[in-house]
């Protein structure tokens, strides 16, 4: 699967360059954490999802999370997760 990272910060930045990545083949994309998980980090998220389609994979990056060891917060389609 081909996965590329996403840098784009404000939510419609993102869903642009992933909606252009898309295009481009791209079925994973990886997010780095820019407000620690909070208001705008969930709002670059969302639009990623959305504009990746329900066959893509959106996840955070986890270097950007202290202690986690791999990509982490992965969305799956159809599944949604409380944390």
């Amino acid at each position: 699967m081909t996965s590329s990272y996403v840098t784009a910060r404000r939510p419609a930045d993102v869903a642009r360059e992933v909606e252009s990545l898309r295009k481009a083949g791209c079925r994973r994309f990886i997010l780095r954490r820019l407000d620690g998980g909070a208001t705008l980090d969930l709002e670059r998220l969302g639009a990623a999802r959305y504009a990746a389609g329900l066959q893509a994979e959106v996840a955070f990056d986890a270097e950007s999370s202290p202690g986690v060891s791999e990509v982490s917060d992965t969305w799956t389609p159809g599944v949604a997760v409380a944390r």
